[in-house]
């Protein structure tokens, strides 16, 4: 057996073994009963001891550099060889008692967040957090930073970005976004999107948004949709793609758009190449492209005209004592109403990424040592009060409302406003390639750009880094600008701005 070969089987088994955890976090979050938090917990650690043990053992570096030197120019060994190496050392850093230790402390306070968050207790969550800001500071000095601690942390979800990179995005971006959503306070007009909150029975909203979901490419013989309180993606494998959403039965978007963000994400985890399980080429690029993904089929395509051309009757069809007196244009004003929220998933397209930034801000705070973590609600709650002129009535509706800090997600945040930025560079470039979109949905026809997205972002996996993946395929250095039109154009239509 050659040095690829032998260092393909030892991937495909470390992904076999990931694909296993992965298996164990859904279920948790779905379908185990809360008595088994304790024994997760042990069962999570030990894999992903074993996983990191895996991953930063001194025979796969051995593997790695015979490989290396007998790559020949192959484009995909070299490929493989880079981000497995990258991988490597990243793992040598961190001792495997620390990810072990992280991976039960964060399945414990995952636990005691939604507790806290339930019972509106933030001092009951307060101690599980500060443990798990303590073992994201100790993984962060582990792996070592040039500029800060969360540099080394936004590492793991964006290969190569640093806090002072996205501050080149950020700010510009959050300065037009602040400036439209003021024209659009200000403006007088008031979308009604009361349509939206009548009576919806849960289980007709779970057909009609699988038939969504499979019509737009969402596979359902290799993958499936379940109910859960916080919407999310996995992606086990190769023919085991697990989507999840949760049902409202007075607000009719919220289920849908959870199910249209998660089929975007779901589709990628189906378009990656089977003949690379376990490689970086069969991985997704970054938490950034990954959410480029879901956020253009949850709002590039599915908040657009076209698409509920399509669709619409066939809602109202199912939905007579909700829609049936309600046109398309009132229809479409309602999906597209801005109004700021106190949840960041309940949140516009204009007033999301304002949500991340103040996520983005905090947590860098809170991992520096700048913020202790007891005074985070009310360093939430005035920094909400600036940007969105509301103050959260309380925790649950404030700093306790993501499971994100909980599970030690520090520096992911940030990759949902790159996941805006890049879906709507890749959207123009789409267009430009494929001509306009919006027809095409009206038609019902929406496997043009599945198939664009497949062939230029899912099919190339980790091959390039994710700023030069959205520049070799768009010819341009990642921006904010494209998202801003977009926006700026919808919401004045919408708005009369």
């Amino acid at each position: 057996m050659s040095s690829f070969e032998q260092l393909r089987q030892t991937l495909h088994d470390i992904g076999v073994l990931k694909s296993a955890r992965a298996i164990l976090a859904w279920d948790q979050e779905t379908y185990m009963p809360r008595g088994g938090a304790e024994l997760r917990a042990n069962q999570l650690a030990l894999l992903s001891g074993i996983i990191h043990r895996r991953v930063a053992d001194p025979a796969l570096g051995e593997m790695l550099s015979a490989t290396a030197a007998k790559a020949n120019g192959d484009p995909d060994v070299a490929a493989i060889v880079r981000e497995s190496t990258r991988d490597h050392e990243r793992a040598t850093k961190v001792p495997a008692e620390l990810v072990e230790e992280r991976a039960r402390v964060t399945t414990l306070a995952r636990g005691h967040w939604a507790e806290a968050r339930t019972e509106n207790d933030f001092a009951k969550f307060l101690p599980w957090l500060e443990q798990v800001v303590g073992v994201s500071r100790r993984i962060a000095e582990a792996r070592g930073y040039d500029e800060s601690p969360y540099d080394a942390l936004l590492d793991d979800y964006e290969a190569g970005a640093t806090a002072s990179q996205l501050n080149e995005i950020f700010p510009p971006l959050r300065e037009a976004l602040t400036d439209l959503l003021g024209r659009i306070l200000d403006s007088g007009v008031d979308v009604d999107d009361s349509c939206l909150r009548r009576t919806y029975a849960p289980d007709l909203q779970a057909q009609f948004s699988r038939m969504v979901a499979q019509k737009i490419g969402f596979d359902f013989q290799r993958g499936r949709l379940d109910l859960t309180v916080h919407p999310f993606c996995s992606g086990t494998g190769p023919g085991d793609v697990r989507i999840t959403t949760r049902y409202d039965k007075n607000a009719f978007d919220d289920g849908l758009f959870s199910v249209l963000h998660e089929t975007g994400h779901g589709m990628y985890e189906q378009g990656l190449d089977p003949r690379h399980f376990g490689t970086p080429l069969g991985e997704s690029c970054s938490l950034g492209i990954h959410e480029s993904q879901s956020r253009m089929w949850e709002n590039l395509v599915a908040r657009s005209r076209g698409f509920w051309k399509h669709f619409y009757p066939k809602a109202q069809n199912l939905f007579p004592h909700g829609l049936g007196d309600t046109s398309l244009d009132e229809f479409h004003r309602a999906i597209n109403r801005v109004s700021p929220s106190l949840i960041r998933v309940d949140a516009d397209e204009v007033t999301y990424n304002l949500h991340v930034f103040l996520r983005f801000e905090l947590e860098q705070a809170m991992l520096t040592g700048e913020l202790d973590c007891k005074d985070l609600p009310e360093a939430w709650a005035q920094k909400f009060e600036t940007a969105f002129r509301i103050r959260p009535p309380s925790d649950t509706k404030g700093c306790l409302q993501d499971i994100h800090w909980s599970a030690g997600l520090y520096g992911y945040f940030p990759t949902y406003t790159l996941g805006n930025v890049y879906a709507a560079q890749l959207f123009d470039k789409a267009e430009e390639d494929l001509g306009e979109l919006e027809p095409q949905f009206q038609r019902g026809d929406f496997r043009p750009l599945k198939d664009w997205l497949q062939k230029n972002i899912h099919r190339e996996g980790r091959r390039y880094a994710p700023r030069d993946l959205i520049k070799k395929v768009t010819g341009k250095e990642p921006s904010q600008e494209p998202l801003i039109r977009r926006l700026t154009e919808k919401y004045g239509a919408v708005y009369g701005l």
